[in-house]
């Protein structure tokens, strides 16, 4: 339906942004788009005249967003323990490599050291015979995922076939065919680790039960600090959108934890969308989250470098939205806008919803997609 013309005398169009009115002492902010609406003053010289162009009523989804601040780095962190005995350690991997399921994580006396993957730590050395435990299964699913067990079964036993593929390897790997594992021979680790740091140089003698590395995982991820007053906003599985360290560059992310226990004052810079992530020493109490990227690629090298996380705070999806600059505030309350049909012009009142950005949700009778409407042109 119409708006009343005789009541639209008193409207006014909205403009941007911001007209303060004081209730109980209160100030309120009404944002709108333009210059802010003010009722008709008696004797009031007429406004300059707008030029007025149309734009079309689309069907959109809208979204706002809070940002908060925080850091690319990876997930996981790890230390690999040699158990190795020698003289000397003849190869080390250096910061920043890369090492996955059987590939030489270093060498004693000139022997490799190969990585498998698995949680139980190799603390004995492996061979018919040995008593049966998760260390003889998790050692055959790693000769199976490299290509060596064929016919083999994953078992807690370490039977003939076994130490038939344990030999395919150790023949593959240039070590001695024996059949057995000794202690040291393989290290273990849940999946391919990212080199972080090499505590030994090349050369000096090797001590079994000493930690030698720490890396972590090759997945990038981003820490970031949510204040607890916008710890509602998200949970793990939703989806977020980062802003790499150039500032312009976006990728998506999914939040993988969030954590129950807060944290004391930390934070980082201003976020956006009309809300901020806490100052240091700003004494906000933050909830630590992490956000995997969707697309592991786009953090490249990255490690340690600011980021931004934007979270959908408010979302209104397949909805009719029309430039906030065509809302028209009526002198009795509440908003309409001008269809525009051809060369004819009729006011229509309409309820607002979700405002994002330059664009706001609407909904009135006999409005549709496609329609236009009336827009300062200027």
């Amino acid at each position: 339906m119409t708006a009343d013309r005789a009541v639209g005398k008193g409207r006014r169009r909205a403009a941007v942004v911001a007209a303060p009115i004081a209730v109980a002492g209160v100030t309120t902010v009404i944002m709108l788009s333009g210059l802010p609406w003010r009722p008709a003053q008696p004797g009031a010289a007429a406004s300059a005249a707008v030029t007025l162009g149309s734009a079309p009523v689309a069907r959109a989804d809208l979204v706002n967003t809070v940002q908060v601040d925080g850091s690319l780095g990876y997930a996981g962190s790890y230390a690999v323990v040699n158990q190795a005995q020698g003289t000397a350690y003849t190869a080390l991997p250096a910061p920043g490599a890369m090492i996955r399921r059987g590939q030489t994580l270093y060498e004693v006396d000139g022997t490799p050291v190969t990585l498998f993957y698995g949680a139980t730590p190799e603390w004995r050395a492996l061979s018919v015979g040995v008593a049966p435990g998760r260390d003889v299964a998790q050692l055959g699913r790693n000769l199976i995922a490299l290509g060596y067990g064929a016919g083999l079964a994953v078992s807690e036993y370490f039977t003939g076939a076994t130490a038939y593929a344990v030999e395919l390897w150790q023949a593959a790997r240039g070590l001695p065919v024996t059949g057995t594992v000794p202690l040291g021979q393989v290290a273990y680790a849940p999946g391919p680790l990212r080199i972080t740091g090499v505590t030994p140089v090349p050369g000096s003698p090797p001590q079994p039960g000493a930690s030698i590395l720490t890396a972590t995982s090759p997945v990038p991820v981003v820490i970031a600090e949510v204040p607890v007053a916008q710890e509602y906003l998200v949970k793990a599985g939703d989806s977020v959108t980062v802003t790499l360290p150039d500032g312009v560059s976006t990728t998506p992310g999914v939040v993988t934890s969030v954590a129950s226990v807060a944290s004391p004052g930390g934070g980082t810079a201003p976020g956006g969308s009309g809300s901020a992530s806490p100052g240091p020493g700003s004494g906000q109490d933050t909830v630590q989250m992490t956000v995997r990227l969707t697309q592991a690629a786009a953090a490249g090298h990255l490690d340690q470098a600011p980021v931004s996380v934007n979270i959908v705070s408010a979302q209104a999806r397949d909805v009719l939205a029309v430039p906030v600059s065509a809302l028209v505030a009526l002198a009795g309350g509440g908003y309409a806008v001008d269809v525009v049909q051809g060369s004819a012009v009729h006011l229509v009142a309409v309820q607002t919803g979700l405002f994002s950005q330059t664009l706001v949700q609407v909904s009135g009778a006999g409005l549709a997609a496609g329609m236009r409407v009336q827009v300062p042109s200027s």
